[in-house]
């Protein structure tokens, strides 16, 4: 069987540092993120994204950026 290879999400902080940001750190990483995305997406329809599996992992990113939001937004 084949090991899985690991994504270095060195620059992706993980939901442990995201949760430690502030909503205004949160929302400006998110239109960042969002912003790398449709770039993304671009490159992608005009065939010139070398792995494709980024765009996944930007969704959940994105998703995990969200996510996290929505928890301080209840808490508050």
């Amino acid at each position: 069987m084949a090991a899985k290879k690991k994504n270095d999400n060195a620059a992706r902080p993980d939901v442990k540092a995201l949760r430690e940001l502030s909503t205004e750190e949160l929302c400006t990483q998110l239109s960042e993120q969002r912003q790398e995305l449709m770039q993304a997406r671009f490159k992608h329809a005009v065939a010139q994204l070398e792995k494709t599996s980024e765009l996944k992992a930007m969704r959940k990113q994105v998703a995990r950026i969200e996510t996290v939001l929505k928890e301080k937004e209840q808490r508050a």
